[in-house]
């Protein structure tokens, strides 16, 4: 199984969309293995966007993401990163399908509410920087055998 890192950032928190972000994986019966609501420091968020320096929206991304609660999930199941991108659906919403989070609950790509991870590398990276080992609860779901052959 991959695990992967999905964040809801501030603007979905003060939206209230936590719940349905989460309904929505549950629902794909993808199993949550670690959740926390965390306000990043500026430097958390340099750090998790790192990939992203060159850009010349980096700076206002980690201020826009340390501004408020950010809410860091790990998910896990089969093919969960390729998956969830696409459950996600483009980074900016007006690209994005009807059906994906950002289809459906945003409009402004600097107000896209959610995070996840791109690739296996990119998730094993985010985890590991926000959440310590002990944080990630391994456990066997009762939907396991009705999900994957």
């Amino acid at each position: 199984m991959e695990r992967t890192m999905i964040a809801v950032k501030s603007d979905g928190v003060q939206r209230g969309l936590i719940g349905e972000i989460i309904k929505r994986f549950e629902h794909k019966g993808f199993k949550l293995i670690g959740m926390k609501l965390v306000k990043p420091t500026e430097d958390m968020a340099k750090q998790h966007y790192i990939d992203l320096k060159a850009k010349p929206f980096y700076a206002s991304l980690c201020k826009f993401t340390s501004a408020g609660p950010f809410v860091a999930m790990c998910w896990e199941g089969q093919s969960i990163v390729k998956v969830s991108r696409d459950m996600l659906g483009e980074t900016n919403p007006a690209d994005s399908k009807p059906g994906t989070i950002r289809g459906d609950l945003c409009v402004q790509v600097g107000r896209n509410i959610i995070h996840g991870s791109d690739s296996l590398e990119t998730a094993k990276k985010e985890v590991s920087l926000w959440f310590k080992p002990e944080e990630l609860i391994d456990w066997k779901s009762c939907m396991e055998s009705f999900l994957y052959e």
